[in-house]
């Protein structure tokens, strides 16, 4: 009597384990099994992190093993288990895997395929198309879109967390959730006696030291040490948090009227502004999108405020960026002065701050939740929607879309939703970030997630211009390293996930540009490179330096609590403290930021692929390679940072986690 070998792998994460009855069921191309219970006499079967082997005996030999069907039943009460992989041994010695990688809730069956990837095209007996077309069909019915907000990406069709499919929730609900994560942070950093504290001012600059020392890291030090001087405010658009905001200026908007003998004073090379502008040595910062955004207004004891400055920069004979005009309105006028390095030292500092705050909000609603966070979703979706489970895009991206919907999901329940936390400290709050959000999607295009595109765009792709711009340099290089044509083919399946993420997730805006078909290998590789890049190496440059940059408040205020000066001559120390944010914002701010900053527990970076969707050797030996190529990266980064006051790490390969999910 043939005899199988199964072997079954339970996972390892928090309640993985199951007291159910566990069914199996060999189909070959020859016959099946009888549907087999695994169990051991005196044996607790199952349990977490268990790899157990049973024997399935059959009356016949039953072929090529095509599919292996497990059933969980309920033994006492519905107790969920999360099956890695099974491996059988056939009669014959040979070895098939079944990689599974999910859970089974309820009384469910799940059919898998051989660990080999399997292009629709390449299916050939009906049994095989059949099963493909079942999977996809059940998971359309489970992956639904849903507009959360009008204008927005499309994201998933569920409320909470705990309405997510099993798969994609987090393993456990209680490591994300908002505010005990926020209020932890808030102990944590001993600020909670000032977490109530709205409408109380700080004394002076020197009194946000007392939420800001308790924690010290080589970054945060120093900027709170730098903070005021030009040249900590102009790397910041190189090497902070926001680093996509500064492009080459090579004509001056019309908006903007500065002139040579405003700025002759900050030049360095005896040219005029105009000639300084030919020559390359000019950048711009232009935070138009956030004119006409309501500032929050949730709190009718604090009125706060928004602006939507320009910002002029200058690089030094050194190849310093220093800021040399900055216009706080978009509309030109008396009541809307150019303020100047010149200017006295508090009108110069105080506009300094409103273009901070600005970025801060940019890069929090833009860079950070629209450009990583949601679009990272929509691709999410389109791939659970069209791409099997065999198919090898599906494998690629599977790791690098690790609990970002469950992250999004709870960012709506808890963060921006309506009285959300978003709301207590940021002056795009209470529906601001809204709007902002539904201005920026209309200019989101595909072109702009591709990392040499968009710093081509912005003119600032030339290294000996711009020698210390290392988010670029080393943003290329982890774009080049991601970049792989192993098993990558056009097919139906990638043609249907395309066409859904631009006419499902970006609802067919004319504006987005995004493609919805591919024609050729080439644009597949790139379109495949541009969703790992930025679910994993953009997220993290734009992510995990948040304390570091956003600790120091005066640096990056989440609100202004005073409308900006519409002449010079106003500011003093005084108007500086009462515009910057109150004790309360400040603790809600710095408790964010902490948060926002944290690695997730067991942390999966880059290269780090310990579920093996792939089982054929030509693409575990290309992952290895791609390991080596980011170790190598990783290693050239920690070089050129040694010594250095202001390291920049944030796209090392050894800190970029494969996926969005803080």
């Amino acid at each position: 009597m043939p005899t199988y070998t199964v072997t079954v792998s339970t996972g390892s994460q928090w309640f993985a384990g199951t007291d159910d009855y566990i069914y199996i069921t060999l189909v070959g191309t020859e016959g099946c099994s009888e549907r087999t219970l695994l169990d051991k006499a005196l044996y607790n079967d199952f349990e977490r992190g268990a790899v157990d082997s049973y024997d399935v005996r059959v009356g016949e030999n039953l072929g090529e093993i095509v599919f292996v069907k497990i059933e969980k039943n309920k033994y006492w009460v519905q107790d969920d288990w999360y099956c890695r992989y099974i491996t059988v041994k056939t009669p014959s010695g040979d070895y098939v895997e079944f990689p599974c990688f999910r859970w089974l809730v309820d009384d469910k069956e799940v059919v898998l395929r051989d660990g080999r990837a399997h292009l629709p095209q390449d299916d050939k007996t009906s049994m095989v198309k059949l099963h493909r077309q079942k999977e996809l069909e059940k998971r359309r019915k489970t992956y639904r879109w849903k507009e959360w907000q009008p204008g927005f990406p499309m994201s998933i069709d569920a409320n909470r967390h705990k309405d997510l499919p099993r798969d994609i929730q987090f393993d456990t609900e209680k490591g994300v959730d908002f505010v005990l994560n926020y209020s932890k942070a808030i102990e944590n950093l001993f600020v909670n006696q000032f977490m109530h504290m709205f409408q109380s001012s700080w004394s002076d600059f020197a009194d946000f030291e007392k939420i800001f020392v308790r924690i010290k890291n080589t970054i945060s030090e120093y900027v709170m040490q730098h903070w005021k001087e030009d040249f900590m405010f102009g790397y910041q658009f190189l090497n902070g948090c926001n680093p996509v905001m500064i492009q080459k200026c090579t004509k001056l908007p019309d908006k903007f009227p500065v002139t040579h003998e405003m700025v002759s004073v900050s030049l360095e090379r005896e040219l005029t502004l105009e000639q300084e502008i030919e020559a390359g040595n000019v950048y711009i910062a232009d935070y138009e999108v956030l004119d006409g955004i309501s500032p929050n207004s949730t709190d009718p004891c604090t009125l706060q405020y928004l602006t939507a400055p320009i910002c002029l920069l200058y690089k030094t004979a050194q190849n310093k960026i220093l800021p040399i005009a900055i216009q706080l309105g978009q509309t030109p006028g008396e009541d809307n002065p150019i303020f100047l390095p010149t200017d006295g030292q508090y009108d110069w500092l105080l506009a300094k701050i409103w273009v901070r705050s600005a970025d801060f909000q940019y890069h929090q609603n833009i860079t950070h939740l629209l450009r990583t966070h949601l679009m990272t979703e929509v691709f999410a979706i389109a791939m659970y929607r069209q791409l099997s489970a065999v198919h090898p895009v599906y494998k690629l991206l599977i790791p690098h879309i690790r609990f970002t919907i469950a992250i999004n999901t709870k960012a709506r329940e808890q963060l921006i939703c309506e009285c959300g936390i978003f709301d207590k400290a940021n002056a795009t709050g209470g529906g601001g970030h809204i709007q902002l959000i539904q201005k920026a999607v209309k200019s989101l295009t595909f072109r702009s997630l591709c990392f040499p595109d968009i710093i081509q765009a912005r003119g600032v792709d030339n290294k000996e211009e711009l020698p210390t711009y290392f988010y670029r340099d080393d943003g290329y290089r982890v774009w080049e390293a991601t970049k792989s044509d192993e098993m990558v083919q056009e097919d139906e399946e990638i043609q249907a996930f395309i066409k859904d993420a631009c006419s499902f997730g970006m609802q067919d805006f004319d504006y987005c540009e995004f493609p919805k078909s591919l024609k050729s290998r080439k644009e597949l590789i790139e379109y495949l490179t541009a969703i790992v890049f930025t679910a994993s190496s953009q997220h993290a440059a734009i992510n995990f330096g948040q304390y570091d940059w956003y600790s120091w408040i005066p640096n990056a205020p989440s609100t202004m609590r005073r409308p900006p000066p519409n002449k010079k001559g106003l500011a003093n120390v005084n108007l500086i403290i009462e515009s910057l944010p109150d004790r309360g914002r400040s603790s809600w701010h710095l408790g964010a930021v902490w948060a926002l900053s944290q690695y997730q527990e067991g942390e999966l970076y880059l290269g780090m692929y310990p579920d093996e969707h792939f089982i054929e050797k030509p693409v575990k030996a290309a992952m290895e390679r791609f390991r080596i190529q980011l170790a190598e990266i990783s290693s050239s980064i920690k070089k050129r940072n040694d010594g250095k006051k202001l390291p920049y790490y944030n796209m090392s390969p050894d800190k970029i986690p494969n996926s969005v999910a803080t």
